[in-house]
């Protein structure tokens, strides 16, 4: 069959018109660790998020809201993520399967009965609708001024969390703690009673020189005296910086991610 040469040159040019077009891409999937903002009450507030490079929207994921300690405050949005759980994670992300949210508190205010406390709720929100988040296995972890800022959150929204992990944090400030008479556990067995049936795995150092251990001990033994599930690990001879073992142990995030609100009684 003979081409005519006004046939030849009208498919020539038909095969350069479709090479010169180039084929569409898939939209690049964004993962390890991402700047978000969140917007609270009319301020902008930074923070982090830490999204698995397996990451897929065909499947919900588990979710961990993060709380830095009182040396990351600030409003760059980065720094919360060198300490604790962003250390862990850079040393192997395999270890997290899981969408890690991670807000910023302001400078001279802590995580608990403070606007902040609202600005991780909103952050933790906002991650969870944007990256396909189970809300029936949200979780909670914070250490020092983030260990009460979980012990905080957990009771305020009692049931929200599928279980929670607070390091080296207490319920009343320092300087009370160690004036707490060791006969009167009313602060703690009150803050357990918030908290309920939601699985707990408390961490402490049994030297910390800034957070005493008490405190933990003492939450220890009010969530169990209240029938709850608690697990309690106290590191001997190590001081304030727990969170470095505590998010280092094996069994912390397969404990963790096992958890589902809809198991928990009484959620």
């Amino acid at each position: 069959m003979r081409v005519s040469r006004k046939s030849l040159v009208y498919l020539l040019l038909l095969t350069a018109m479709a090479l010169a077009v180039p084929p569409a891409k898939a939209k690049k999937i964004e993962t390890g660790f991402l700047d978000r903002t969140v917007t609270v009450a009319g301020t902008e507030y930074k923070y982090q998020v830490f999204v698995p490079d397996n990451w897929t929207k065909k499947k919900k994921w588990p979710v961990v809201l993060f709380l830095h300690g009182a040396g990351e405050r600030g409003d760059d949005g980065l720094i919360e993520t060198e300490v604790g759980v962003g250390t862990a994670i850079r040393r192997d992300r395999s270890r997290f399967p899981a969408i890690v949210v991670m807000p910023q508190c302001r400078k001279n205010v802590w995580w608990a009965g403070s606007t902040m406390a609202d600005v991780a709720m909103a952050a933790l929100a906002e991650a969870q609708r944007e990256f396909n988040g189970d809300r029936t296995r949200i979780y909670l972890t914070g250490l020092s001024m983030g260990g009460y800022g979980s012990w905080y959150l957990a009771g305020k929204y009692p049931g929200k969390f599928a279980a929670i992990a607070p390091i080296c944090g207490g319920i009343l400030m320092p300087d009370m703690a160690r004036m707490q008479p060791p006969d009167d556990n009313s602060p703690y067995l009150e803050a357990a009673k918030k908290i309920g049936k939601t699985p707990v795995w408390i961490f402490h150092g049994g030297d910390d020189p800034v957070v005493p251990v008490t405190e933990s001990r003492r939450m220890n033994e009010a969530m169990k005296t209240l029938g709850g599930e608690v697990r309690y690990t106290e590191y001997p001879g190590v001081g304030h910086n727990s969170w470095e073992k505590a998010y280092a142990e094996p069994e912390l995030l397969t404990w963790m991610l096992s958890k589902t609100i809809s198991a928990n009684p009484g959620s």
